[in-house]
């Protein structure tokens, strides 16, 4: 093997030789760690990092999700005998967040282990006309901490979208609480990414004043199932902003007003906050805070079931038993959020507040029927054959939430219809259900491509575009 000279061996002469060289050893041995890392759709391109004022062709939401699934295995591995392969099957180099570990990344089911390698082995490929730089974990993280990091906001399946973060971030980034020292935390605690102090990227990072390596996170999640609390919502139903017909119920007398409910829920349990909890946070300043982007979604949980002062029986299967009226509701309780969060912004920046500040609603998946049948992508969207849960009326709710965030009322509020990779991967759910994901199969990650995409190429180029809304 030829012998290759050591830079440490070279002498320069002049001061601003030896920083060259310096610079240069601290780049080399980055790239050399970052080339031998497993994840190669996630770390593919170091220089990335280095390279951010290249212009890249615009990539709207519905660009993105006008592509397909491509098959693109990461590993030679032909089938899953244990569950840490899955890791290396997704290009992960591990995990960070530990709370239902094996259910993420699917595994908790050895008779479904059958799925793998396949399940792992998708990628998405947006619109022709979108020019989107890789997924790189160094380059998000350095964004994170440089321009603000994530506040993520909403159910079960956004907490899978946090458990994947934690994977692409991996291993750059810490997570608490413990749950494998701690199982008693439930799911309502708050979970966080923080910069891992071991990180190789640190010296290629600027730390904003204040901002904290051990106490600053770069990524939270709370469960929220209505982006409101319950005070509010039974608020919205009883006030004279939301009302029903009485024509709109079949169980009830048209000739007679409808009488309301004590309570617009029923006896299942939700998981509630309200924005005035949840914004003083996310505008909040290092150390304790440095968040710029507000993450969100929501849909799953507006069900008769949840909220069952709606629920109709004599409507009927076919009419999702009064889910309508659920509709009708939510369409009034989600412009209480715009508003509240809207206002929240303003008021930051009218009093000084300089970060960017900004909130992304990704559009909600519905799940798959038959989902543990289907090994692949589908090419189109599979029509219903049943009527389960919310599901068939999620896409008027996405429907409902872009139409009110088109508005020129909340200009920082920003509505991502990226559902359709997803609701071509019936193959992609946990082994225990047809809703929720796995991690690892490319559908959530998809989320956090685009997203990280979004914030950091698309708002820019229209905040520098002179037809900007704001």
């Amino acid at each position: 093997m030829a012998k290759i000279p050591s830079l440490l061996s070279i002498r320069p002469r002049s001061l601003s030789s030896k920083v060259f060289l310096l610079a240069a050893i601290v780049t080399f041995a980055i790239t050399l760690y970052t080339f031998s890392s497993s994840y190669s759709f996630r770390i593919s391109d170091w220089s990335s990092i280095f390279s951010q004022q290249r212009q890249l062709t615009p990539c709207p939401p519905e660009q993105w999700s006008s592509g397909r699934w491509v098959y693109s295995p990461t590993s030679d591995l032909v089938n899953l005998t244990r569950p840490e392969q899955a890791l290396s099957l997704a290009g992960f180099e591990g995990c960070a967040a530990d709370r239902e570990y094996h259910w993420h990344l699917g595994t908790d089911h050895e008779e479904a282990w059958n799925r793998f390698p396949k399940v792992s082995s998708y990628k998405w490929l947006p619109s022709s006309h979108c020019d989107v730089r890789p997924l790189n974990a160094a380059a998000m993280v350095k964004d994170m901490v440089e321009n603000g990091g994530w506040l993520l906001m909403g159910d079960s399946i956004t907490e899978g979208h946090f458990f994947s973060l934690s994977c692409l971030l991996y291993p750059h980034v810490r997570a608490t609480p413990n749950y494998t020292e701690n199982p008693y935390f439930d799911r309502a605690w708050q979970q966080q990414l923080f910069l891992s102090p071991s990180s190789p990227i640190i010296p290629e990072i600027t730390l904003p004043e204040g901002f904290s390596i051990e106490n600053t996170p770069l990524a939270s999640f709370r469960r929220v199932d209505f982006l409101l609390n319950g005070t509010q919502m039974n608020t919205i139903y009883h006030s004279s902003a939301f009302s029903i017909e009485p024509t709109d119920l079949d169980s009830q007398d048209s000739g007679s007003p409808y009488t309301k409910a004590e309570s617009v829920f029923g006896d299942e349990a939700f998981w509630s906050l309200s924005p005035s909890e949840y914004m003083p946070t996310f505008l909040d300043s290092p150390p304790d805070a440095n968040y710029g982007t507000l993450v969100v979604s929501t849909a799953g949980h507006w069900t008769t079931n949840t909220l069952h002062a709606f629920r109709d029986e004599d409507a009927g299967e076919e009419a999702g038993y009064g889910i309508h009226n659920v509709l009708a509701f939510f369409k009034v309780a989600m412009r209480t959020w715009a508003t509240e969060v809207q206002d929240a912004i303003t008021e930051y920046r009218i009093n000084g507040g300089k970060r960017p500040k900004q909130v992304v609603v990704r559009a909600y998946l519905p799940g798959h029927e038959n989902c543990h049948n289907i090994f692949e992508p589908t090419e189109t969207i599979t029509p219903w054959a049943n009527l389960w849960y919310n599901w068939p009326w999620i896409p008027d709710f996405n429907t409902a939430f872009q139409e009110l965030l088109s508005s020129s009322e909340f200009p920082d509020i920003h509505y991502l219809p990226i559902d359709r990779p997803g609701r071509l991967r019936p193959d992609a759910h946990a082994a225990g259900d047809c809703l929720h994901l796995i991690s690892g199969a490319g559908v959530i990650e998809g989320w956090s491509h685009y997203i990280w995409h979004f914030i950091t190429r698309e708002l820019k180029q229209k905040d520098s575009s002179p037809t900007t809304r704001h």
